[in-house]
């Protein structure tokens, strides 16, 4: 550190970038990104299964979210830890390719990476670590597959796909409302799902919040949901059979 002048005698001090901050390396920088990514993974343990509670998240403009969904949860919390941030990407992954286990992703990520402290403790290098979490995830997926089962079901038959659902919801708060949930979420799906090629467009299915209610007035519309309000009073609030115009261009004056 030192200190100099400029052309007005003003003083002001020089940090030397070594003085100024000090790297971590090796075994103390594994460990850091260890910590980081547990912590992650302690905060979504209280809420993996049926019995998990919920976490209570404000934003900073003051709106409440109420919900045990790790994805959710993750998605809300502001992460700057470059490792934490790919337990948040983890389990962003599962919400996106699977839809359930947000939760458990996570906490299992979390476990490994403890057990895998244990080891580093014990002078196994991380390398041989890596290899053997790979080669047991190998046998684990093996064996998986002996013991799956394939359910079938079709367009006609959605009662499989109905109850695959329901267990996703009994963690959840709609869980008293769960039946019903999860045949409006098979029926949306299954209304855009090209079974041919087992694609679905998610992008097709939105879904709109009101304000009061109770979640037994939740209907599934198979059409567009166009949430505007009426421009006068005297407007007829109800119309059956009416004609649609669809304009290519501004219907308001230009100015």
């Amino acid at each position: 550190m030192s200190m100099v002048y400029d052309e007005y005698g003003r003083p002001f001090i020089i940090l030397k970038e070594q003085q100024a901050k000090a790297r971590v390396k090796g075994a103390e920088a594994v460990k850091s990104n260890i910590l980081a990514a547990t912590s992650i993974s302690k905060i979504l343990r209280s809420s993996l299964g049926p019995k998990g509670m919920d976490k209570i998240l404000v934003s900073p403009d003051g709106d409440v979210t109420i919900t045990n969904d790790g994805a959710t949860i993750l998605e809300r919390m502001h992460v700057d830890h470059q490792v934490a941030k790919l337990m948040v990407e983890l389990s962003s992954s599962q919400d996106d390719e699977i839809g359930d286990g947000t939760t458990g992703v996570v906490v299992l990520a979390g476990s490994l990476l403890e057990q895998a402290e244990k080891l580093l403790a014990r002078g196994i290098h991380p390398v041989r670590i890596a290899e053997g979490y790979e080669k047991a995830a190998d046998v684990a997926i093996e064996r998986l597959n002996a013991i799956a089962d394939r359910v079938e079901f079709s367009k006609d038959n959605v009662e499989p796909l109905v109850t695959t659902a329901m267990t996703t919801l009994s963690s959840k708060i709609i869980n008293e409302d769960k039946r019903k949930m999860a045949e409006i979420s098979v029926n949306a799906v299954l209304g855009v799902a090209d079974l041919d090629r087992r694609d679905v467009n998610f992008d097709m299915i939105r879904m709109e919040g009101k304000p009061g209610g109770s979640l037994e007035d939740t209907e599934l519309v198979n059409g567009i949901v166009i949430d505007k309000d009426i421009s006068h009073p005297q407007m007829s609030k109800t119309i059956k059979d009416a004609k649609m115009c669809i304009l290519t261009c501004p219907f308001e004056p230009p100015k």
